[in-house]
């Protein structure tokens, strides 16, 4: 009787373990590296094999915005908020905080959620429960829409930047500012005055490093409880 090897078993593939897998390549690679044929090849099938799982490149894109807001919905149920109705800002700001957490661990989030054409439901129950915060904190329908705008994508951990030099980074050579100071003198004095970053940065876009972001939510926040209804 002779012995024959046995090979191991594969691992059969789930949409799970597609989405995991995009996840963690566009975590460690950024989101260009993500293709079906690449996807394919970090998980040892054919290309073909994940349209049983995702329609496409699109549909893996969505169902990764998915996969992380199902993340960011544990992270928030996870959290020990303090009581709404006693300290609503208190509450969003270290909900707004955590979901930047779960974002800087997948920075290429941000640029996917706002590209997206259909809404995640995941995604949409986190803001159910921003709008669960400010109801409880005696903002009332309306002044609670209005919110929503004001806060933008700060309530989800992130912040659209104005100005966004690029790949190429932000070039602030004293010879380019001397250049900039003829058009534009106001901006180039701030640029040159102003530090960019007050620690370590952490950034998920241009000039987007934790001590502007927590500047902003708290402006919002500052702001909107003034606007707050007062009992009695």
């Amino acid at each position: 009787m002779t012995n024959t090897a046995r090979r191991p078993a594969r691992r059969p593939l789930s949409r799970d373990r597609v989405l995991r897998r995009a996840v963690k390549l566009a975590d460690i690679s950024g989101l260009d590296a993500v293709s079906m044929r690449r996807l394919g090849a970090d998980l040892g099938v054919e290309a073909m094999s994940l349209y049983n799982h995702v329609a496409g490149k699109e549909a893996l894109l969505d169902a990764m915005v998915e996969h992380v807001g199902a993340e960011l919905n544990a992270v928030i149920a996870a959290l020990d908020l303090p009581d709404p109705a006693k300290d609503w800002a208190a509450a969003l700001r270290a909900r707004s905080l955590a979901a930047r957490e779960v974002m800087l661990r997948h920075p290429w989030m941000p640029t996917v959620l706002q590209s997206r054409t259909t809404m995640s439901l995941e995604v949409v129950r986190y803001y159910d429960g921003v709008v669960a915060i400010l109801m409880a904190g005696g903002f009332g329908h309306d002044l609670t829409h209005h919110s929503l705008h004001a806060l933008g994508s700060r309530v989800i951990g992130f912040s659209q930047e104005l100005f966004d030099p690029g790949d190429g980074g932000e070039d602030t050579s004293q010879e380019v500012l001397a250049q900039m100071a003829e058009v534009v003198p106001n901006l180039v004095a701030m640029m040159a005055n102003a530090p960019h970053t007050d620690g370590p940065e952490q950034t998920l876009g241009f000039c987007d490093d934790q001590t502007e972001f927590e500047f902003g939510l708290d402006v919002v926040l500052d702001g909107l409880e003034k606007r707050r209804p007062r009992k009695g």
